[in-house]
């Protein structure tokens, strides 16, 4: 039996207005919450039993997964009542596990799209006999991460949290937020107070001589720490760049859930997703966007990169890029908003109130 701790606790503040009524594991990506995703692919790679450690909005799991049989697994859950950090959070959820000391236990960031060889980590971690095994992988520009190089044989050398010089930028490799702990690394980390494992678990491991072992695999990965992460990484789900189990229907431009409504003149592409209950009106045209239960886009209106929220409204002839609209938010006819634009939830945008300025 596999075991896995799915860390499902932050708060999600760069992402509102999208997440202030949805913890942002379970904001809808590709026509389920996200952690669907994340469920059903470690199911299919062989886990067995997942402990989910919440903590912001914690009631909204367990309605939604329950047990976890519709997915193939056991799913049990632990609500911290103060933010314990994710070493505390991993050390928190760990006593719902049932493995022995020498046991592997799979450990995933609640926010990561990946394509991983899930089965194949597992594997290379007992291989290398590992205290702990990392997924790494090469990003372009790696300040925004924590930086982990390793020698030929895949021995972690050093950690650095977010670098701030060049200096400090000694390779490209940055920890991709899934790992493979044995058990007894999880108990001797500190209970009751919050612990970063990238600051203070990983760290003291190495000066302690513990054996990190890092997986540098080059598989898609996306973060999605900011609202177009999200959307981007929802169409690669609906076209199929990305494999889910749990995407609910066919691989293509669009995705419409039951319910919802399309008119004949309406255009979707893109790996745009429409929610229950949604109406896509006349002449609109979407492109690459998730549109949320209940959400209206009106006649000829353009929406492009953008998440319109549950039962929010978006006028006739509106143009939006890359822009959020929160949930029962009013976006009236006639108004031009792009690169970034979010609109609260609840809010309310008169007719012909914005138009958007290249020189603003």
């Amino acid at each position: 039996m596999t075991e896995a701790i799915l860390l499902v606790g932050g708060q999600g503040t760069r992402l509102r207005p999208v997440t202030v009524n949805t913890p942002k594991p379970m904001v809808p990506t590709a026509g389920v919450p996200f952690l669907a995703h994340q469920i059903a692919r470690a199911a299919a790679a062989g886990v067995t039993h997942i402990v989910m450690a919440t903590c912001y909005l914690a009631e909204v799991f367990e309605p939604y997964f329950g047990d976890g049989s519709d997915f193939g697994v056991h799913l049990e859950y632990v609500v911290e009542d103060e933010p314990l950090g994710t070493g505390g959070a991993i050390r928190n959820a760990a006593q719902l596990l049932t493995g022995g000391p020498d046991s592997s236990v799979l450990v995933f960031n609640g926010d990561i799209l990946t394509g991983l060889d899930i089965a194949g980590l597992v594997e290379s971690h007992k291989a290398a006999d590992a205290d702990v095994s990392l997924h790494l992988v090469r990003v372009e520009d790696p300040r925004a991460f924590g930086l982990v190089p390793t020698d030929h044989d895949g021995r972690v050398l050093a950690f650095t949290e977010k670098p701030q010089t060049p200096e400090e930028i000694i390779t490209d490799q940055i920890n991709a937020g899934c790992y493979v702990f044995r058990r007894s690394v999880i108990d001797s980390i500190p209970a009751g107070r919050p612990v970063s494992v990238e600051r203070e678990t990983f760290p003291g491991l190495l000066a302690a001589g513990s054996r990190l072992h890092g997986v540098t695999e080059n598989t898609y990965w996306m973060d999605l720490g900011k609202p177009e992460s999200i959307i981007q990484a929802s169409a690669d789900l609906v076209r199929g760049v990305v494999p889910s189990p749990a995407v609910p229907g066919r691989r293509g431009e669009s995705l419409v859930l039951p319910g919802a409504q399309v008119a004949a003149g309406a255009k979707l592409s893109g790996g745009t997703v429409v929610g229950a209950g949604a109406r896509i009106e006349d002449g609109a045209v979407v492109d690459g966007s998730i549109v949320l239960e209940g959400a209206v886009i009106e006649a000829d209106a353009q929406v492009r990169a953008s998440l319109i929220g549950a039962r929010a409204g978006v006028g006739a002839r509106t143009v939006l890029d890359g822009t959020v609209v929160g949930d029962g938010a009013a976006v009236g006819a006639d108004n031009e908003l792009r690169s970034g634009a979010r609109v609260w939830c609840g809010a309310r945008l008169p007719a012909a109130a914005i138009r958007f300025s290249p020189d603003a």
